[in-house]
């Protein structure tokens, strides 16, 4: 959510669209405002103790949040357009909308029932609140015809206020490279075997599990798998530990390498080192990892899930696995690895497919969605 935040915001101003991003100050000492670029400025709200907050705490929060962009807003003027990301700054959203008589724009990234669906635990709160959202946004943004089919079936969204405008990518950071350098500057020696990849949370709904027993599954003993993210939400330092002991279980502790979370921009060495991606999500409203992964030529095997659906050709740009069973992935994976050619005319074939998203043509659709949104009165709530 971080990166698309930052990269959709760049995108409007380089579109025309002055943007002013609200988040809460989250440490001591910083700037009530940081210009990144003539017209996209970052407010830090004081809301709540300046320090990292735990995630289930922070719905306490949001009455505070709002109440500080609010008066950010008395001093530095109003926005023509509110748009909220994620189900909290959504309930801030709500708020302010009412307040100010303003047009609400709101992205979920990911939704409670949705989510509820993989793992049969639905956050009731947080459900709640999405739907009183969602029944009062002007327009709700979905990544997917799966996510906004979910938006319908799941909280009767009104699907005229649907937009599905999917994320972009850097494609000039996200893109093609020598695989022998991107290995060599992780580390992996040119006679080391292949190397899988999994990028992402670590948490229950992103499936790491599923990607270490894929390795125990492989034919091919030599294949190693690098393990990108850290533990994230209530259920993430218990996954982490239950994942770590996996790895011990099956014997694989010299084939696995965890790496903390990285910066963004270091992430397309990761995809081009990597013969294969991993993307075993339980749930996926887009799936940005694999739509990177895919800029890098480097094919995709993922869940048949949400809108890795639409992301990913089975068969074609990478594979789609139906089932949950890691003997599935391996099983893919070792027909990558023992047909080259093929791998590389899929990973070509993947960044054929990848131009059709880009920051700019998402922030140009969404220029438009605002400028008819302030041509017409707010929607009242149902």
């Amino acid at each position: 959510m971080n990166v698309y935040v930052r990269e959709l915001s760049s995108a409007l101003l380089h579109a025309g669209v002055d943007c002013d991003v609200y988040t809460r100050a989250w440490r001591r000492g910083l700037a009530p405002v940081v210009e990144l670029e003539p017209g996209l400025r970052v407010h830090h709200v004081r809301a709540g103790p300046a320090a990292l907050v735990p995630k289930e705490d922070l719905p306490d929060l949001v009455d505070a949040f709002a109440e500080g962009v609010l008066d950010a807003l008395d001093r530095d003027g109003r926005p023509d357009v509110l748009h909220a990301n994620y189900w909290l700054s959504g309930v801030a959203g709500h708020t302010l909308k009412h307040r100010l008589n303003l047009p609400l724009v709101s992205t979920f990234h990911t939704l409670s029932r949705v989510k509820a669906e993989a793992t049969c635990e639905e956050e009731l709160v947080r459900a709640k609140a999405e739907g009183e959202v969602i029944g009062c946004s002007d327009a709700i943004l979905a990544s997917s015809s799966h996510e906004a089919e979910g938006l319908e079936r799941l909280y009767a969204a009104d699907p005229g206020r649907i937009e599905i405008v999917p994320p972009g990518v850097d494609h000039e950071v996200f893109c093609p490279g020598d695989r022998a350098a991107a290995r060599a500057a992780l580390g992996v020696a040119a006679a080391d075997g292949p190397l899988l990849l999994f990028v992402g949370r670590i948490q229950p709904l992103k499936g790491a599990d599923v990607a270490v027993r894929a390795l125990a599954e492989l034919r091919r003993t030599d294949a190693t798998l690098v393990v990108v993210g850290g533990p994230s939400g209530p259920d993430g330092p218990a996954e982490l530990r239950r994942v770590k002991a996996l790895v011990e279980e099956l014997d694989i502790r010299d084939r696995v390498r965890f790496v903390p979370p990285q910066p963004h921009e270091f992430l397309p060495a990761f995809y081009r080192a990597a013969d294969v991606c991993l993307v075993p999500s339980r749930s996926e409203s887009f799936g940005l990892v694999a739509l990177e992964a895919a800029a890098c030529a480097t094919p995709v095997v993922a869940a048949a899930v949400g809108g890795l659906c639409t992301l990913v050709v089975d068969g074609v740009t990478g594979y789609l696995i139906e089932e949950r069973d890691p003997a599935a992935y391996a099983d893919r994976v070792d027909h990558l690895l023992a047909d080259a050619g093929a791998a590389a005319a899929m990973g070509q074939a993947a960044v054929a497919g990848t131009q059709q998203y880009s920051w700019s043509i998402t922030a140009a659709r969404l220029r438009r969605l605002y400028a008819d949104l302030t041509a017409r009165a707010p929607v009242e709530c149902r």
